[in-house]
């Protein structure tokens, strides 16, 4: 009768260790489409600002060129460490536009444009913190799937540690646009 007692114990421990490990692991990705969610809200701006400004400085052809292809890389990025890098190329392509902007006193009083801007910088702000709030997840995560007894079950069920989503030193940096 212990020795049943004991099995079902140690099943019922399992039990509640799987259990946790599969609800961090959808932490993670849950955590991970939100900033997939805000980055998308971002890329999408992106285009209606560029037209904007092409249409008070369609010589600055080479700027353009830079976000659009920046964009770009950025939608294409698949890991975090791969879009942490995408996005800080294009946080310092987005910086030249803006400082280009600077020129053009008629742009900077464009209401389009300035409210563009409003709505990029709202982004900018809930994906820095859809960026914290994913690097505080992996990092739960990734400590939970390395302790014990967690790690017993982890290898076997083939947890990895999950990747940090990290922002390029530039693009920590974000350039101050004034009007």
């Amino acid at each position: 009768m212990w020795i049943a007692i004991v099995v079902l114990v140690l099943v019922l421990i399992v039990i509640w260790i799987y259990n946790r490990l599969i609800q961090l692991k959808n932490r993670v990705q849950n955590a991970w489409h939100q900033i997939e969610v805000q980055l998308q809200r971002r890329h999408d701006l992106i285009p209606n600002l560029v037209e904007t400004v092409k249409g008070y400085a369609s010589h600055e052809k080479e700027t353009f060129e830079r976000v659009v292809a920046a964009r770009n890389k950025a939608m294409s990025a698949n890991t975090p460490g791969e879009m942490g890098r995408a996005e800080g190329e294009l946080t310092q392509a987005l910086g030249r536009l803006f400082a280009l902007a600077e020129s053009y006193p008629e742009l900077k009083a464009n209401e389009n444009f300035i409210r563009l801007q409003e709505e990029l910088t709202s982004t900018e702000n809930k994906v820095a913190y859809a960026r914290q709030a994913y690097n505080d997840t992996v990092m739960m995560f990734n400590q939970t799937i390395q302790m014990f007894p967690y790690n017993l079950l982890a290898g076997p069920m083939n947890l990895k540690p999950a990747e940090y989503f990290e922002a390029e030193e530039e693009a920590q940096n974000v350039p101050k646009v004034e009007f």
